[in-house]
């Protein structure tokens, strides 16, 4: 086993990739209700400020604050992961070690954290955030994704409704998955 670090800031924003283990599913998108549920469960026993979040069919991006004091995010993904599996039908394929752990095979097993070190870098992840449905080709405005928290920032005047415009130009896309 690898001897991983995860960077910690108690009270620190992070960005957060996290993936389902099968790259080609919608579960998230066809799941949503189920999971904005489990989200504000697991939010409302440990809470955290949700800055920015997309909602893909296999994958998710967001940017959470943590409350003063507290820098236990892993907690929170185990307790989400955990939550929204246990709720769907034990349907889908499973490894021998998986079986052995007693594991749901839905979750890639970790995922990418960033702990934001400033106003740029928050930015440009919050932005990273946004466009990723036009990045992956889902739809070719920003405002077309439902599961994103573009919407609540065009509300609060953080973004024009035509932000991004009508799509992305292949040198637009500075960061990678």
């Amino acid at each position: 086993m690898s001897n991983y670090r995860r960077a910690r800031m108690r009270g620190g924003t992070y960005f957060f990739t996290v993936n389902l283990r099968n790259r080609h599913s919608d579960l998230l998108v066809r799941e949503i209700h189920l999971l904005r549920a489990v989200v504000q469960s697991v939010k409302h026993r440990r809470p955290f400020h949700i800055d920015a979040w997309v909602v893909l069919p296999e994958h998710m991006h967001c940017l959470w604050t943590l409350p003063p004091g507290d820098d236990d995010f892993a907690m929170r993904w185990r307790s989400i992961k955990f939550a929204f599996s246990k709720r769907l039908a034990d349907t889908e394929s499973r490894t021998e070690a998986q079986r052995t752990r007693g594991e749901r095979g839905i979750w890639q097993r970790r995922y990418w954290e960033h702990l934001i070190r400033d106003d740029l870098d928050y930015q440009r992840h919050f932005d990273y955030i946004h466009i990723n449905p036009v990045k992956h080709g889902h739809v070719r405005r920003v405002c077309d994704w439902p599961y994103s928290s573009f919407h609540r920032a065009v509300r609060d005047g953080i973004y024009p409704a035509d932000w991004a415009g009508d799509g992305l130009a292949d040198d637009d896309v500075r960061w990678g998955e």
